[in-house]
Order: structure tokens, then sequence, then C-alpha cells
């Protein structure tokens, strides 16, 4: 499957009552690619970059907060989403020309802050201004994307590094997502949740250009860069917006640890796919003429670049589980808490 990453407040045995009752939030609007994409490209008639076709879907996703799934925006652009909406779509970048080529395949970051903006338009109209403010004021914002961004930029045959350095590409994916942050929280979004990107260069397709499998050390680099640079972005538009407040979470560094003690978390498998075709099941993507592996907990990977469920799962529990090793400046809960 093509995890998507929702989420739902963890029962906690040291938790009190009342601390549990504060831990949750009245929405979430989600913003982001393939790993939070809960169908919106299903509705883009073009789109080649869909998960709704076997064997995605074999598994559920994980869930961690007390909210159903949020829908996703396409299926119904003109209901109120009093309980939150989800914007993102398979492919999308912050960049705005990310997989869009002639064919609209995908939904941008700027354009999902657009349909964000329609949505409230609809809550306005619905609520009034003081019980918007005060609404989306305490949802959250999770934000998933940059992978593909950099995915495009060391893609084989990409004309991208004849127009950038990769220096200046991750300095333009930067101050392009801190522009359209600032965009969301002007229409009212203060509690934002980032996911960092993850070491690109070791997923199956980039291990696939290796002849020896390894890893794409320059794609790992820069992704870590970004990381990087948007680490450093984040307390400067703190600085800049007096409400703004958000949570990081290192995928990183997870990433690697996953990679480099995989029987501490019951991976026997970290290079290949377990759903796709050819050397590393990394030569065609998943679809419906792929073969995939009879154990998907043991798999890192369930396609070329897709964590499998029981990654995500864990990624999950990382994020929930109030470590400061890879969750900063503050937990989920404290950032649902403010």
């Amino acid at each position: 499957m093509v995890p998507m990453i929702t989420l739902r407040r963890p029962s906690q045995s040291n938790v009190s009552k009342r601390e549990q009752s504060s831990q949750t939030v009245p929405a979430m609007y989600v913003f982001g690619d393939s790993l939070v994409d809960v169908g919106n490209n299903n509705h883009l008639p073009l789109s080649i970059l869909k998960a709704d076709f076997p064997h995605n879907g074999v598994d559920y996703p994980a869930e961690k907060l007390g909210l159903s799934t949020a829908p996703p925006y396409l299926a119904q652009p003109n209901n109120v989403f009093l309980n939150g909406v989800n914007f993102a779509s398979g492919g999308a970048g912050v960049v705005n020309t990310t997989n869009e080529s002639i064919i609209k395949q995908t939904i941008p970051l700027p354009r999902q802050v657009g349909y964000f903006s329609a949505v409230r338009q609809t809550l306005l109209k619905q609520l009034g201004s003081t019980a918007v403010q005060e609404h989306l004021s305490k949802s959250l914002f999770p934000v998933v994307i940059g992978s593909n961004d950099l995915i495009n930029y060391f893609d084989t045959g990409s004309d991208l590094p004849d127009k950038n350095s990769p220096q200046q590409y991750v300095t333009l994916m930067v101050s392009t997502l801190k522009e359209l942050l600032k965009g969301i929280y002007g229409l009212g979004g203060r509690k934002f949740l980032f996911i960092g990107v993850a070491p690109i260069g070791c997923a199956p397709y980039q291990r696939h250009q290796s002849t020896t499998n390894e890893c794409n050390k320059e794609a790992n680099s820069w992704s870590a860069k970004y990381n990087e640079e948007l680490r450093q972005m984040l307390p400067e538009l703190k600085s800049e917006l007096k409400e703004f407040q958000y949570t990081y979470f290192d995928t990183y560094s997870v990433f690697v640890d996953f990679i480099e003690n995989p029987a501490t978390y019951g991976f026997n498998e970290i290079k290949a796919a377990c759903c796709g075709l050819g050397r590393l099941r990394a030569k065609l993507p998943c679809t419906p003429l792929a073969v995939y592996c009879s154990n998907r907990s043991d798999h890192l990977f369930w396609d070329i670049y897709h964590p499998t469920e029981t990654a995500v799962r864990l990624f999950i529990d990382k994020l929930f589980s109030g470590s400061g090793d890879y969750v900063s400046p503050m937990t989920v809960q404290q950032l649902i808490a403010t």
C-alpha cells in the first residue's frame, strides 16, 4: 500500500484523565504528498500518481488522535469541513512545478493552500469570523512535503540541476515553504506539525540506480541539508509570527536507525521493496501486474519509495512517545495543549 499517516491520540497509562481530555484538537487540516494523500489524486482524471488500485491498500493506515481521518478535499469541495480536511496529493511538492508537467498529475502545495483559503471562506459563512478564528487556532496543521522536490532533482535525466545548484534548490524550497506557511498562518493556522524528509537516497528506486544496491549518498546529503535549513527557518518564522507554534519530527534520523538496526524493529529486508518488479522490486513500481512479498511486516519499504504499514506505525509511535530525541521543540501533546 501507499501508507497514509493519520493521527489519533495515544492512550497513555501515565497520563491523567484531565491531561488526556486536553490532548485533543477540533480538526486537522492536512497538507502534503502521497504519505498523507487519502484520495485527492483519485479526483484528478489525468493523474497517474494514484493509489486506488491493487495491491495498494492491503493494510490500513495507523491512527493516533481522537479524530476520524480527514476526508480528501476534492471529494466534497463545498463541504463545511468542521472536523478538518485533507489537501494532500501524491507526487506534490513545495515548488509549484514538481510533477506538474503538461497534464495536471498532482496538487502542489501552493494550490493546496489556495484550497484551504476556500475552505476558510465556507467556514466563515457558516460560523462567523470569531468562531472560525477560535476553531482554527485550536486545530492541528500537519505538513508532510518536500520529498518529491528532492526526488525530482536527483532523478535520472532531470533538467533541474541545469537550472539550480543543489544548494540553490534547497534554499528555494525552504523560502517557498516559509511564504506558504505565512499564508496558512494568515488564514488562521496556529499549530503546525512538520514531518522531516527521510533519507530518500536509501529508497529502493534510488538503490536500484546503483549496481551495488547502495544508497545514493548525494541525495541523502541534500535531504539532510533541506531538513537542516527547514529547522533553522521555523524558529525564525516563530519570531516573526507571535502565535506560530510547531513540532518538528526528525524522520531522517528515525529512518537511519531503522536501516542501521533493522533487527531491533523486526525488519529483515531494508533494501528491496515489498511490491514491484525487477531487482529489489524497484525497476517498476507497485501496480496490479507487480508481485508482492509474503510477509509485509518484515520489510521497511512497501514500494519504490513508500514505507510499509509496519514502518509507518513505528514512526507514529516515536512521534507520540514524547521523546526529545526525535521531536522538537515540543512534543505533539504539548503542541496540542498550547
